[in-house]
């Protein structure tokens, strides 16, 4: 990370930018937007699994409900596409057409792992040919690799279908991701499933610089090593520089310059932070190169285990411990002691959200084991 070359630069802690991203992610008061609009401020949800995006919205928003983000699925109003990171996510309509050129480098990384079994494949009229496939009809992956297989059967098949959805901006259909409904990962274009392609950029607008602006309003302050972790992506430091005068600039305990929007806010550090549900790789966690504003570095890993990632708890904004849903009840495990009276909020707190999700259950709000260590 570059050090700051203005030692005048106001310097923020931790718990200072642990405030000021909770406020952008509406963690630290919910917000009332609807789930549409919600889901375009934060630049997406983390969607590896089906449920993560509702429990990351109920979290967020006042008076969310399932159908809310379900319906705006079912209306292909946000989407499930592989975007940042080359992972999956769950964006509106706009965004995953805006974003797919940000995704690309990404996918072509991902791309370049396959190489060895590609061995000989025209990767122009590979993506030709799986467009053909995935409009006629949504299409597996494993329906991709045997209609690919025939074309190049010499090649790999998991190979040709993962080319295939790097090289072409491939959703998830529904009823995959609706709220209470099974689905097989059916995959077609997004063009194909919207109906439109992407809008031109306006004139003198560049799309990274937008980018610039967007993940600060959802994620700052923060570096441009925090801003390349968050999109997969490297050399951002020229949108930076450009966007600069346009930039508040502060600097964090280590001398790291960190940009914000002038009039974004930065909550006092001592706001009060109520606990918080969030899902197995929810946005907050992951969109920063240093992760010490939600996570102690004492508690650093402990939300996963192997591939296992677990579902976090926030405790006065930090990563307090790990929680999952079982029949009978929602099981919480704390890193620390927890007295009676944040006990209290904890539990009112999972009551909220099971209200909201699962409305009706009858459900224990208790201490146990979660991640088997």
């Amino acid at each position: 990370m570059r050090k700051t070359t203005t030692p005048q630069a106001p310097v923020l802690d931790a718990r200072a930018l642990n405030r000021a991203t909770l406020a952008r992610q509406f963690l630290l008061r919910r917000s009332p937007l609807d789930a549409g609009a919600a889901v375009a401020h934060l630049l997406g949800l983390q969607a590896q699994n089906t449920e993560p995006p509702y429990y990351a919205l109920a979290a967020r928003l006042d008076g969310f409900t399932p159908g809310d983000l379900s319906g705006r699925l079912a209306a292909r109003e946000v989407v499930r596409i592989v975007t940042l990171r080359s992972t999956l996510h769950a964006h509106t309509a706009d965004d995953c057409l805006a974003l797919a050129a940000l995704a690309r480098p990404a996918r072509e990384r991902e791309l370049g792992l396959f190489r060895a079994g590609l061995a000989g494949v025209d990767l122009d009229r590979l993506a030709a040919l799986a467009r053909e496939l995935v409009e006629s009809e949504p299409r597996t992956m494993a329906e991709l690799r045997t209609a690919l297989s025939a074309a190049w059967p010499d090649a790999d098949p998991r190979a040709l279908a993962v080319a295939a959805r790097c090289r072409l901006p491939l959703v998830q259909v529904t009823p995959r991701g609706l709220w209470g409904r099974s689905g097989r990962v059916a995959l077609t274009t997004a063009a194909h499933w919207l109906g439109r392609t992407a809008e031109p950029e306006p004139a003198g607008e560049s799309a990274v610089d937008t980018a610039v602006l967007r993940y600060l309003a959802a994620f700052g302050p923060a570096s441009v090593q925090d801003m390349q972790s968050w999109a997969g992506l490297t050399r951002l430091r020229p949108a930076f520089e450009r966007l600069r005068p346009r930039l508040a600039v502060f600097q964090d305990t280590h001398g790291v310059e960190l940009f914000d929007l002038p009039e974004a806010p930065r909550p006092d550090p001592d706001t009060p932070a109520p606990p918080r549900f969030l899902p197995e790789y929810d946005n907050l966690l992951l969109s920063h190169a240093d992760r010490t504003r939600v996570v102690p570095p004492e508690h650093k890993g402990r939300a996963r285990r192997g591939n296992q990632a677990y579902s976090t708890l926030l405790v006065d904004g930090f990563q307090a411990g790990l929680w999952t849903l079982t029949d009978e009840a929602l099981v919480i495990e704390p890193f620390g002691e927890i007295d009676a009276a944040r006990w209290a909020e904890i539990a009112a707190e999972g009551e909220r959200m099971l209200a909201a999700l699962h409305p009706g259950r009858a459900c224990d709000v208790r201490i146990g084991d979660v991640a088997g260590r």
